[in-house]
């Protein structure tokens, strides 16, 4: 039973998740787990090591199809719509929930080609001028402009760590998406770099609707306005961030937060 704090200030849900589990084989990793998404905010997924925040997060836009043994229950919307539905199109869905992942992993092309290459293949550029505005766009949406502006044709894989990150942000938001879903985007990362992606969060914040998978709790407080605590597959609690981490009503949340298991 999921304990939701009922001071939450109603918001428009871009995404809602009624009732999802998620099998792999006969293992049930997810339990029941219903929340929704607000559009104008960061929701952060807090909880141990193996207790299904990345999993869930993957349901979003339809990660776990790739892997075969996964299967879904329970209902996922976007703006209303079933996006666990036969007809939907997955590639278009992951366009619209874009996603950032642990590691930095940009394709082995040109600076200019990651960013270019989502808005070449969903057609969002009618020629060069086009593409090159949305390619500016986009990396100064991800801080990285003046940094790299002067090298655009270098390959990707050429950047720093945090920068590759920033990079796989400016990939993702290139496409317009309407989510973005970031699993872990910090752990490999510098505590300088770590700083510069949480200020880009923030000032991306209310553009999207925003949901980070986070093993710091100090991260989670300094990003997040909502916060949802997972364990043993289970969300646990959800609410403010403010207040899950000042006065949880969870004894589970509680422990967690004070640093007694985790």
């Amino acid at each position: 039973m999921t304990v939701v704090h009922e001071n939450l200030e109603a918001t428009d849900a871009k995404m809602s998740a009624r009732d999802v589990s998620v099998f792999y084989g006969d293992k049930k990793a997810i339990d029941e787990v219903s929340i929704e998404i607000p559009t104008k905010y960061v929701t952060a997924f807090i909880g141990p090591s193996g207790c299904g925040k990345s999993t869930f997060l993957r349901t979003l836009n339809r990660m776990n199809d790739t892997i075969p043994s996964a299967r879904v229950e329970g209902d996922i919307t976007l703006d209303g719509e079933d996006i666990y539905r036969s007809k939907m199109d997955v590639v278009q869905l992951r366009a619209r929930v874009g996603m950032v992942f642990q590691k930095p992993n940009p394709f082995p092309k040109s600076i200019y080609e990651n960013i270019a290459y989502g808005p070449k293949i969903h057609g969002l550029a009618e020629g060069k001028d086009e593409l090159d505005a949305i390619v500016e766009r986009s990396l100064k949406r991800a801080g990285l402009w003046e940094e790299v502006k002067d090298r655009l044709q270098d390959s990707g894989t050429a950047l720093s760590g945090g920068q590759q990150q920033r990079l796989c942000i400016a990939r993702a938001i290139a496409v317009d998406p309407e989510v973005i879903l970031m699993d872990e985007p910090c752990s490999a990362l510098d505590p300088i770099a770590t700083a510069k992606i949480e200020e880009l969060i923030a000032e991306l914040n209310g553009r999207y609707a925003i949901v980070i998978v986070t093993h710091s709790m100090q991260q989670a407080a300094r990003v997040s306005q909502r916060t949802a605590f997972f364990h043993l597959g289970k969300m646990v609690e959800y609410g403010r961030t403010s207040d899950i981490f000042t006065n949880p009503l969870e004894q589970r949340t509680q422990d967690y937060i004070t640093g007694r298991y985790g």
